[in-house]
């Protein structure tokens, strides 16, 4: 009995020993130039070391990210293809998209968080207001006439402005939605088209360095040690208003076991190189690496089942 198991189990074992051997694909669901795009390369360089193999990252953007998530979700399942989803595509999109054609928590298997991005409330530095109770003041007063972008109907940027209007009891302002991610909303804020938004750290802080734009809050627990003048949500007056952008590894549903083991432990290497960290805090982004894929993915259960019940109080979807 006990030579009968080991032969069943020298196809997987084989398997995993001799993965890779040729070139890993990272399919980042978003446009160069956003937080996935900078996050994903930091990564890149790390993973092909480890990895011993080359890692190619493809950015496949569109609706949101289902267009990566899809291409994910219908690629062989065999460790080479691999997937750096965020809250967003993952976790946001099925309560938001009433017909996606892959479900995430079916389709995909977790591997482990890998970061997680804090937002800010950034505007223009014309835009009149300078702190959130400003902001809230200035939009009672002029009902209508604040606009904010997003990178589209049902983002996380989308639902944490309608967040805000919501608790400061129905502020009426614009909602002017952008198509690829938070680099167009981003232009056209620097550009004066719209007044302000909620963007990942990562993505505005160029922008605020060189003094395009202007923070009023971060979304973090805490201050960011990139931005210490910043303050936080909770001190601007609404307490517990957290979120931040987190992102993470995947692959297809029906990866060997053995395959997502390693790039697990690859993955939490990658994680603590001092070179990938140091990076990463310089665009306000911060390590998050889960206990477990198990953990992982009890994490991402109720990261789907928190967004899902925010779009649904929002009235937030797209057809």
């Amino acid at each position: 009995m006990k030579k009968l198991l080991w032969l069943l189990l020298l196809p997987s074992l084989a398997f995993a020993q001799a993965y890779p051997n040729r070139p890993v694909k990272m399919i980042i669901p978003f446009a160069p130039g956003g937080a996935s795009d900078f996050v994903g390369r930091i990564l890149q360089p790390n993973f092909a070391e480890l990895l011993g193999q080359q890692v190619v990252v493809e950015n496949r953007p569109g609706a949101s990210g289902n267009i990566g998530v899809e291409a994910t979700a219908r690629s062989a399942p065999d460790g080479y293809t691999i997937f750096l989803g965020n809250v967003g595509s993952i976790a946001i999109n099925p309560g938001i998209f009433p017909h996606l054609p892959v479900n995430p928590l079916k389709d995909l298997v977790a591997v482990t968080q890998v970061v997680d991005v804090p937002g800010v409330m950034v505007a223009h530095p014309s835009f009149a207001p300078s702190t959130v109770q400003q902001l809230v003041d200035y939009a009672r007063a002029n009902p209508g006439k604040v606009n904010y972008a997003s990178p589209g109907n049902g983002s996380q940027n989308r639902l944490e402005m309608e967040n805000l209007r919501r608790l400061a009891g129905g502020l009426q302002m614009v909602h002017v939605p952008y198509k690829g991610g938070a680099g167009p909303a981003v232009a056209a804020l620097v550009a004066g088209e719209t007044h302000l938004m909620f963007v990942t750290a990562s993505s505005a802080m160029p922008m605020v360095k060189a003094g395009r734009l202007k923070v009023l809050a971060v979304t973090a627990p805490k201050r960011l040690e990139q931005l210490p003048d910043a303050p936080t949500m909770t001190e601007s007056g609404y307490p517990g208003f957290e979120s931040g952008s987190w992102q993470g590894i995947f692959v297809p549903a029906g990866t060997p076991k053995e395959v997502v083991d390693r790039l697990y432990e690859v993955t939490l290497q990658t994680m603590k190189a001092p070179e990938v960290r140091e990076r990463l805090s310089k665009g306000g982004v911060e390590v998050v690496t889960s206990a477990s894929p198990a953990a992982f993915a009890q994490f991402v259960g109720a990261e789907t089942q928190r967004w899902g019940r925010a779009a649904k109080e929002a009235g937030a979807t797209v057809d």
